[in-house]
């Protein structure tokens, strides 16, 4: 479902599970999801269990220069409050999706992925931009470096619990980016990710011919 008012609480201590080793000050608070709602409602998702939290997504629209994709997370975030947001963005750029810890290997990321691309077809939007952190890389640093690891993910080589999840959804690995986010389990690397609208993603369904905006 859209993300309302009343799950801002339990959405900052999401955050909290799903990325307990990120840099606290890249980590969105109760009062940064409020703002998101004010700047693109329909643009934020959460799984609910029962009358638990737990999955999220946080996402925006940006035009995107492909020819100059270097960026760092503090320029996406703004501080968590997501200013960055363009309103006529031909893209829907995802911030961030995370499931707890206890209900992942359920779909949910999936189901949340869905959403988005749902969301790409009703707005008639370019496809889906992300950076997916190399969850896997930080215990592999001093075996390999980050541009081997991305090529054997793109290989098929080896697996990471992010990256490989989000390339058989259907992603394509774009570029490694360096100093993206701060957090060691991914020795601060990123790659940016992108999800064409062309291509379907179980369980998102194309709203009707002329429903688009």
């Amino acid at each position: 479902m859209n993300t309302q008012a009343r799950h801002a609480d339990a959405l900052e201590r999401l955050q909290f599970e799903v990325f307990p080793t990120l840099d606290d000050a890249q980590r969105f608070k109760a009062d940064h999801y409020r703002k998101h709602l004010s700047l693109f409602a329909e643009g934020q998702f959460v799984a609910i269990a029962g009358d638990e939290v737990v999955g999220a997504t946080s996402t925006i629209r940006r035009h995107f220069d492909f020819t100059h994709a270097d960026h760092d997370f503090d320029a996406i975030i703004q501080g968590g409050w997501l200013t960055s947001h363009e309103p006529d963005g031909d893209w829907l750029y995802g911030a961030d999706l995370g499931v707890h810890p206890a209900h992942r290997g359920r779909g949910i990321a999936r189901a949340l992925y869905a959403a988005r691309q749902q969301l790409v077809w009703t707005l008639g939007l370019r496809g889906q931009i992300a950076v997916g952190m190399m969850s896997g890389y930080g215990a592999h640093r001093d075996e390999m470096s980050a541009e081997e690891y991305l090529e054997r993910l793109r290989a098929g080589t080896i697996n990471d619990p992010t990256l490989s999840m989000q390339r058989r959804l259907g992603f394509t690995l774009r570029q490694l980016l360096p100093g993206h986010v701060h957090d060691p389990v991914c020795d601060d690397y990123g790659v940016l990710i992108v999800l064409d609208a062309a291509t379907p993603v179980e369980g998102a369904v194309r709203p009707p011919t002329g429903e688009r905006r």
